[in-house]
């Protein structure tokens, strides 16, 4: 039988640039301790253990979550891309949910390189392998980013299919800059205008160096409880996940030779389907999200695909300012990918730690007016995997 899952704490550290980071068992270690104390519980009562991160040797969640203690729990290492933290969370949440256990962290961390992603092996095939073919039939090829080619590419040809306009595309990154203002944890506060997203050097497509996500190193964490373990232990038990899905490309990223599903947009809708249909939750109901905006055109075409906005109808979604403080639905108060930054393994838990101070009222200058309810976490990762969590507030 399946029992309610309980957020019980979360915690993260400032996101940084790689030149000014911490080695990533400090990071991560960092992170824990804050979800435990926000838990306020002690590392003992930790049952199972899943750690996030992209871009490191085999065990080094084991040289995070020994940091706490050696309790010899089982620790689980996930690599799912981009939405590796999230993964973490999906496992986490499946084994509290199954009775399995009463209690498990979920700890996202990664120190990244300057520049660009890059494929850690060229001695044997690239999991990409597939993308890159459809990409050559797709469109013309350089020597800008892969992703940004894939995301830049997907941009390029929604805008040529409803006509929208570059200014549409810089608007998201001068929203992301206004959020991260009251977030101190984000790498970049600074504002910005149009003008000078427009004006910062060309990737691909539409997008331009200051509509794409900064290499970025830092931690985040959540610990998962029972509904039964909360009420024993007197835990806050406030925030519970009510629906998660998560789904892998399906044939039509390969088969309609359309980049906005090269990207993931298909998988993204699934996972999201899956959840409003799990919870009775309609999109309309949602007042806060947290979305994968690696790339400003991810951002516009997320939308779309969790059902923000009908299909076609991202611009004028943007221009009416729907999707920031006043519209109807908050995306990334933090400031998101763009501007809080995107460590691989510890964005999907850094958006489920932002969202359950928005639930909680515990987001500060960034808190979303009214009672809430209701927060949706996107995260996707190409290759692919998307993660979508409903997370509900309850008394």
């Amino acid at each position: 039988m399946s029992q309610r899952v309980v957020v019980a704490g979360v915690g993260m550290i400032p996101f940084t640039t790689p030149s000014r980071t911490e080695s990533y068992d400090v990071m991560g270690t960092t992170a824990a301790r804050a979800a435990l104390a926000d838990a306020g519980i002690g590392y003992e009562k930790i049952q199972q253990a899943y750690a996030g991160y992209v871009y490191g040797d085999s065990t080094c969640g084991q040289a995070v979550v020994y940091g706490l203690g050696q309790t010899g729990i089982p620790v689980i290492n996930v690599n799912n891309n981009c939405s590796t933290g999230s993964s973490a969370l999906f496992l986490a949440r499946q084994a509290v949910e199954s009775g399995a256990v009463d209690v498990a962290l979920a700890v996202g961390f990664e120190q990244m390189q300057r520049g660009a992603l890059a494929m850690g092996y060229t001695d044997r095939p690239s999991p990409m392998a597939r993308f890159d073919v459809v990409m050559d039939e797709i469109q013309e090829r350089d020597q800008s980013p892969f992703a940004a080619q894939m995301f830049g590419g997907a941009g390029r040809q929604y805008a040529e299919r409803y006509g929208t306009a570059p200014e549409t595309f810089a608007k998201i990154s001068v929203k992301s800059r206004k959020h991260a203002a009251n977030n101190p944890y984000a790498v970049f506060t600074d504002p910005v205008t149009v003008e000078e997203v427009l004006a910062s050097p060309h990737i691909y497509g539409p997008l331009t160096r200051l509509q794409c996500c900064p290499p970025t190193c830092g931690a985040a964490a959540a610990v998962l409880v029972s509904e039964k373990f909360a009420k024993a232990n007197g835990i806050d038990a406030g925030v519970v996940i009510k629906a998660q899905a998560m789904a892998t490309d399906l044939p039509s990223t390969f088969t309609e030779k359309d980049m906005t599903k090269i990207v993931g947009y298909d998988m993204s809708k699934a996972a999201a389907h899956q959840v409003y249909e799990a919870s009775g939750v309609a999109p309309t109901d949602i007042r806060v999200v947290e979305l994968h905006d690696c790339f400003t055109a991810n951002e516009l075409l997320t939308y779309e695909a969790i059902g923000l906005t009908p299909e076609g109808t991202a611009e004028k979604f943007i221009n009416d300012g729907d999707n920031t403080y006043g519209g109807r639905v908050v995306t990334n108060p933090s400031g998101g990918l763009l501007s809080k930054g995107h460590p691989l393994g510890a964005t999907g838990l850094a958006q489920c730690a932002e969202l359950v101070w928005q639930l909680r009222g515990q987001a500060d200058a960034r808190q979303v007016d009214g009672d809430l309810t209701l927060a949706l976490q996107h995260n996707i990762g190409l290759g692919g995997a998307a993660v979508v969590t409903l997370y509900e507030k309850v008394s």
